[in-house]
């Protein structure tokens, strides 16, 4: 069996991807802009320094900004680019799937 040769762009994306939890975070903010809170919340198990790097690396790659508001206290709200939204309909695929062929126990 012949093994053919990965595009370099979509090992890329699996990478970026296949960090824990990165797309649950993505997931999360499909919903819309969301502060640093209300994502730890929705994702219960995960840890506010791991949430901090994957957002921090998800600004990197493009697929979030961060805004700050100057409230008092400072606001900040994290939400997807277009890049990021881009990624909505492979989202609903997986749902999709999963609600299929996932058992849970």
């Amino acid at each position: 069996m012949e093994l053919t040769q990965l595009c370099p762009r979509f090992e890329k994306a699996i990478e970026i991807l296949s960090k824990r939890w990165t797309t649950l975070i993505v997931y999360t903010l499909l919903q819309g802009p969301q502060r640093f809170v209300d994502i730890e919340n929705s994702l219960p198990n995960l840890s506010g320094k791991v949430l901090s790097d994957r957002l921090r690396e998800l600004e990197e790659e493009g697929l979030l900004t961060r805004t700050v508001y100057p409230d008092k206290p400072v606001r900040i709200e994290y939400s997807l680019t277009e890049k990021g939204y881009a990624l909505s309909s492979s989202m609903n695929n997986i749902q999709d799937w999963a609600t299929r062929w996932i058992q849970l126990d």
